[in-house]
């Protein structure tokens, strides 16, 4: 009995303490005592949408389309929004490139396949260079991490050895976002401290299928990541020339039962038939893209991306092999102007126009034509 009677006189003490407790607890929403401040919730967070640093490269050509390759900061004058700004990294050429590769591996460019593996010594030794580092993403329906950032030739020239054919989906702006947010994490160059230049390359044929992402949004993250598009075209036309004859044999279901269903139709865009000519104002429709990001775009999405971050689209369908296009992109990567700046003096959103000119006649400059910055959530 005293045995029980000790286990029972603890817990009769925490039921006297709880009941205690309750009593003392008011019923209902606590009402503030007089002269004491009511505790509000804390503020939500705003984000920030102040560009910090801005990175353009300048391709300067003369008359003969030859690089030019002896000008110096002072030559080069930079506006953003009329604004003119103050350089404050300049470099031709020498800082070591972050390169990210978008491969298509779509089915419809397997005649295509044996010349892109062949490419991989190519694009190590004339666009990575000696202190460049690159990763690889093959993407069809799918999109796939084939190789990580590397600085090792051998293992990049290897995944293109070993490049298969995929499906045939070709999720190009999807590969596009994935790469781009990679590359957001390389360190850009600044006035202190030395950093990378961000490439993107892509080897594709210029068309997008069954992507989330849309054309304008990857085309923006781009610029405010200081990312330069270059692409290389990959003809179907061409693929199918050197494709194997079809099997054209009697077939018991109707023509078309197995195809692929047509590329789905896109709303006119200010530009969308002249781009789609070649006739029209490429930079008018770079910037229609990432002011209306959710829209789709009509005209070449490869020469829309490149143009709209500094670089170049190169065709392959005629006189120039697939080597010589990356040969070509990579002489111009390690020959063309770096130019680095922190807007001051104009908006903090909307549209920024970039323009880059040279205080020398006769002289083709060619740079990024801005950036759009959205304004910040509330």
């Amino acid at each position: 009995m005293k045995r029980l009677l000790g286990f029972q006189a603890p817990a009769l003490v925490f039921l006297a303490a709880a009941s205690l407790l309750i009593a003392q607890s008011p019923s209902g929403p606590i009402v503030p005592q007089p002269g004491n401040p009511v505790q509000q919730p804390p503020p939500k967070p705003k984000i920030g949408v102040r560009v910090t640093l801005v990175n353009t490269p300048v391709t300067v050509r003369d008359a003969k389309g030859q690089m030019v390759p002896n000008l110096d900061a002072k030559d080069f004058r930079v506006t953003d929004n009329g604004v003119a700004q103050k350089i404050t990294h300049f470099d031709l050429g020498g800082d070591p490139i972050s390169l990210v590769i978008l491969v298509e591996t779509s089915s419809r460019i397997e005649p295509l396949l044996p010349l892109v593996r062949k490419t991989g010594i190519v694009l190590t030794e004339t666009v990575m260079g000696p202190n460049g580092e690159a990763a690889v993403l093959g993407f069809n329906d799918s999109v796939d991490k084939l190789q990580d950032f590397t600085a090792n030739h051998d293992k990049v020239e290897a995944t293109f050895s070993r490049l298969q054919q995929g499906t045939s989906g070709a999720r190009l702006f999807d590969a596009m976002a994935i790469g781009l947010e990679m590359l957001s994490g390389r360190p850009l160059p600044t006035a202190d401290a030395p950093g990378r230049r961000r490439v993107m390359l892509i080897l594709s044929e210029a068309a997008d299928s069954g992507s989330d992402t849309k054309l304008g949004e990857a085309l923006r993250l781009a610029q405010l990541s200081n990312v330069t598009i270059y692409s290389v075209g990959l003809s179907t036309t061409r693929a199918e020339l050197q494709a194997q004859p079809k099997d054209r044999r009697p077939r018991a279901t109707p023509p078309g039962t197995f195809g692929q269903p047509p590329q789905p139709g896109v709303p006119q865009t200010p530009t969308s038939e002249d781009a789609r000519y070649g006739s029209g104002d490429l930079m008018q429709a770079v910037v229609w893209a990432v002011q209306h990001v959710k829209d789709a775009v009509g005209g070449n999405p490869l020469e829309l991306a490149t143009a709209g971050t500094g670089g170049a689209h190169l065709a392959t369908f005629k006189n120039r092999s697939l080597e010589n296009a990356i040969d070509e992109i990579g002489g111009e990567l390690h020959s063309q102007y770096s130019v680095t700046y922190t807007p001051t003096g104009t908006n903090d959103t909307g549209y920024h126009e970039i323009r880059v000119t040279v205080a020398k006649n006769g002289l083709k400059v060619r740079a990024r034509p801005g950036y759009y910055v959205s304004p910040p959530e509330s």
